[in-house]
């Protein structure tokens, strides 16, 4: 639906209604010049150009709004239509400049309905204010309730409040932000507020939104990322046909370092078993927070190799060197029993004596390491989840199968990654009980089967307040609101107060005092953005 003057445009959307073009009569050569020719347009010079450029949606003056809001009114009434019939519309909202004195920055309005007769319009108007650290500037919570009073006259409201703190992501060192992509904040509900900025009591309900980046330096999962990203590279190579390889961690070559390894093997008169651990014990090549005892030959090869390959022709050299000694019978490597490598395969035919022929050629070499790398990172992973008990094999069936391809094979692991770095994020950095991890699990786990990989999805948790008590009942909140309601159902109607760290609006520039986007750091008086809504309801005859 279009509603339209012969000044102004403004689209109704699906879900919501946006200012999609402003033309004023003083536009017009904009549009002329908009739509010149090619020779006319070169003739314009660099005007032109500029001209060309469409904005985006543009506030409008607090009375053009208004004009919108009577016209969304006027067509719902039934009594000033001529149609029998009138549907409802979508929900209007029209953004303002803030330059009315109330400092308006929405307007709103949505039909009330009783069945699909439309039987009022619900007004709305957002308000908003530049940030301050003077708590006696603030509206009061009176000053609320009586403003609520002064529009609606109830013979009863109810209050009730809401906040949001963060708990881990950018952290500020020295009035320095160090930025970070992960997020954990807390959104806080409750019933009688007495003051405003009130701390949400432990009564409260309180709702973990979790938002984890891999790869953050401070996550103790830092060194498997880096052995996830080694992995990625090799699985990029085989899809794209072009590799990026990753600065080497080791100094010595990957020929020398399998052949010392070979070598090593070869020289041992102990069990392989042992050597296995002592390898691990005296020579710390894998070092990180799930760090196994129980590396067969082939992780440890793994570990190795990923630590230095920089090429094809390293990895088909280091394969060739270790499938000749297995021929020729110079190692008798010990392996897991569900191993699912193809060098797995290999070191198994040879106990028998009979290693099929293999040409390392192509990407045959990279393929095997990457099933090296797949088979070792998912046994990492099981061994924490199944010790921690926070799942079972049967759970992690889907992510843990080996007939599928082998780049639908790495974007499971990928999502069982992120699936970590989440749990080892709340529990190291927030002391989550095991209740609250279990849980946790089981939501990403089930996520993660239909839905592809996503860092930006925000994982949202049930907690009690008191398990996190200690993270925010000295902090300052980055969102504060209160709410005064009346009437029931679609008559309700409400008052609200928003108080925040940064602006709640984005089309207008606010006065502050403060450089950064967001007002507080450690200051121990912090400065808020005021956001105000009020709701009308207008009730047709």
């Amino acid at each position: 639906v279009d509603i339209s003057s012969s000044s102004l445009t403004i689209e109704l959307c699906s879900d919501f209604t946006k200012v999609s073009k402003i033309s004023d009569p003083g536009d017009e050569q904009m549009t002329e010049a908009s739509n010149l020719s090619d020779g006319d347009a070169d003739d314009a010079n660099d005007s032109a150009h500029v001209l060309q450029t469409e904005m985006g949606p543009q506030p409008l003056s607090v009375m053009k709004a208004r004009q919108f809001l009577s016209w969304y009114t006027l067509s719902q009434n039934a009594s000033m239509s001529a149609e029998d019939t009138n549907l409802p519309l979508y929900p209007l909202w029209v953004r303002c400049d803030m330059s009315d004195p109330a400092g308006t920055t929405w307007f709103g309005a949505e039909t009330v309905c009783v069945g699909t007769k439309v039987t009022g319009v619900k007004l709305y108007s957002i308000t908003s204010k530049g940030s301050t650290a003077d708590k006696q500037s603030l509206t009061t919570l009176e000053e609320l309730k009586q403003e609520h009073k002064k529009r609606h006259h109830p013979s009863s409201v109810g209050i009730k409040g809401s906040a949001r703190f963060s708990l881990f992501g950018s952290t500020v060192v020295e009035n320095t932000t160090i930025e970070s992509q992960s997020s954990v904040t807390v959104d806080f509900k409750w019933s009688h507020v007495e003051s405003i900025l009130e701390t949400p009591p432990l009564s409260s309900t309180a709702t973990l939104n979790i938002k984890i980046a891999s790869g953050d330096m401070r996550s103790p999962m830092f060194e498997m990322y880096r052995e996830l990203e080694f992995l990625l590279t090799l699985a990029d190579g085989l899809r794209t046909g072009e590799t990026e390889w990753m600065e080497p961690l080791e100094s010595t070559s990957p020929v020398n370092l399998t052949k010392a390894y070979l070598e090593e093997l070869q020289n041992t008169a102990k069990t392989l078993q042992d050597q296995a651990l002592k390898s691990e014990t005296e020579t710390p090549i894998f070092n990180s927070f799930l760090e196994r005892g129980d590396l067969d030959f082939v992780e440890q090869l793994w570990v190795r190799m990923r630590k230095s390959v920089t090429s094809y022709q390293d990895i088909g050299d280091c394969l060739k060197l270790v499938i000749d000694a297995l021929r020729y019978g110079d190692i008798k490597p010990w392996i897991h029993r569900d191993s699912s490598s193809s060098l797995s395969k290999l070191i198994l035919q040879s106990y028998h004596q009979q290693i099929e022929h293999v040409s390392l050629t192509g990407f045959t070499p990279v393929n095997m390491l990457l099933e090296m790398g797949l088979d070792k990172m998912r046994k990492d992973y099981i061994n924490y989840l199944i010790g921690e008990e926070l799942t079972t094999l049967n759970h992690l069936c889907f992510y843990l199968s080996t007939e599928v391809d082998l780049q639908e094979q790495v974007i499971r692991l990928r999502k069982l990654h992120h699936l970590l770095e989440i749990i080892v994020t709340c529990s190291t950095f927030l002391g989550l009980p095991y209740d609250r991890l279990f849980l946790l699990t089981q939501l990403c786990l089930q996520h993660y089967r239909t839905s592809p990989y996503d860092e930006e999805h925000e994982f949202k948790l049930q907690i009690k307040p008191a398990l996190i008590s200690h993270f925010y009942q000295k902090e300052h909140p980055i969102l504060w609101g209160v709410e005064v309601s009346s009437g029931h159902g679609p008559r309700e109607v409400r008052t609200s107060l928003h108080l925040s760290d940064r602006p709640l609006v984005d089309h207008v520039i606010f006065e502050t005092d403060y450089p950064n986007e967001t007002v507080n750091g450690d200051s121990e008086d912090p400065a808020f953005f005021s956001t105000m809504a009020y709701c009308s309801l207008v009730n047709f005859a």
